[in-house]
């Protein structure tokens, strides 16, 4: 390991719960080094573009947001009969772009036939995930968004802390939709209510009813 890419480390593992740092003038090798290193085995969350590392440390508020979130797509999954593979936090990149993201969740629905037992994503091979979801606390998800973009990743479901959006990729930019892709009858106030179930009855209960109302009209 570089000196270099040991520093980074050293700083990295000082950053406090909820926190993020930005880092320029990256070197793609030192950015896949760090990766090497904590990537795999770390809470931090890393994304990449053109020289540009942030790092976040995920708070506690946020892990229990994306908790939540995966239940209801998993549940989602089952109610409907779909296969769904969660590759959590996995890292996606592409050297040729020089772009890489970690997001809080990333799921393969429409093309989970594709993927199908890989432990393993390769983006150079493989099609990116369906879904990606992104508990956007601390406002660092915006300017994921153009890697998303250019590796095309179709829907992100983006929380801010009060609010729900479902995005679309088109073209190269991603813009708000009523509903989502890989689930064409949900929409964003069904994610929000999802969450204010959860902090008001509890998640066992917000689960519950999450199966029933969905065997209502399946």
């Amino acid at each position: 390991m570089s000196t270099q890419a040991a520093d980074y480390i050293d700083v990295i593992a000082q950053l406090p719960s909820g926190s993020r740092l930005v880092l320029y003038d990256v070197a793609w090798d030192e950015y896949d080094r760090v990766l090497d290193q904590i990537g795999d085995r770390s809470h931090f969350l890393i994304s990449y573009e053109n020289g540009r590392m942030e790092i976040v440390s995920p708070s506690a508020k946020r892990e229990k947001y994306k908790n939540l979130l995966h239940d209801l797509v998993l549940i989602l999954g089952d109610e409907l009969s779909l296969e769904v593979l969660s590759y959590g936090s996995t890292t996606l990149k592409i050297k040729a772009m020089k772009k890489g993201a970690e997001a809080d969740d990333c799921f393969y629905i429409q093309h989970a036939a594709d993927i199908g037992n890989k432990d393993d994503i390769d983006l150079t091979l493989d099609p990116p995930p369906d879904l990606v979801v992104e508990i956007d606390l601390i406002h660092e998800s915006t300017g994921k968004l153009a890697i998303y973009a250019a590796l095309g990743v179709p829907e992100i479901w983006r929380f801010d802390g009060s609010d729900w959006q479902i995005l679309h990729l088109s073209g190269q930019e991603y813009s708000g939709a009523e509903s989502s892709l890989a689930f064409p009858f949900l929409q964003p106030h069904h994610l929000s209510e999802f969450i204010s179930n959860s902090a008001t009855s509890g998640p066992s209960q917000a689960r519950r009813n999450l199966r029933s109302w969905l065997r209502s009209f399946t």
